[in-house]
């Protein structure tokens, strides 16, 4: 069994930074694909950015320039580091461990409980 858990999420100001943690625990000896979702209330759960063998990918245009994924391998964690955070970037983060297949990020069913983003003044 694989265990994810965020943490990191938080109460932030329009304009500010929060970085969020996604550890990886149990029968998994490497996190080679992860995407990052968000799901704000009465909206369906989106796909924000993954992370592969290739790079990161981007789906959201409104975090372009703003969101970047990073993973430390020796600690099992991808960090999601948001900055210049907006209102509308409130929502509950979720990771999910992908599965890599040429660079190309594809979901598991391994989530994280989630962590809250909360961005008003």
């Amino acid at each position: 069994q694989v265990q994810l858990v965020e943490s990191g999420g938080g109460l932030v100001q329009p304009g500010g930074s929060l970085r969020l943690s996604c550890v990886a625990s149990g029968a998994i000896v490497s996190i080679n694909a992860m995407g990052w979702y968000r799901q704000a209330p009465g909206k369906q759960r989106e796909l924000v950015i993954d992370f592969t063998s290739a790079g990161s990918k981007i789906y959201v245009d409104s975090v372009k320039g703003r969101f970047t994924v990073s993973r430390d391998s020796a600690k099992k964690t991808v960090y999601l580091q948001m900055n210049n955070l907006k209102p509308e970037d409130t929502a509950v983060y979720y990771c999910n461990l992908g599965t890599d297949y040429s660079g190309t990020y594809y979901p598991t069913p391994r989530w994280g409980p989630g962590t809250q983003v909360t961005v008003s003044s």
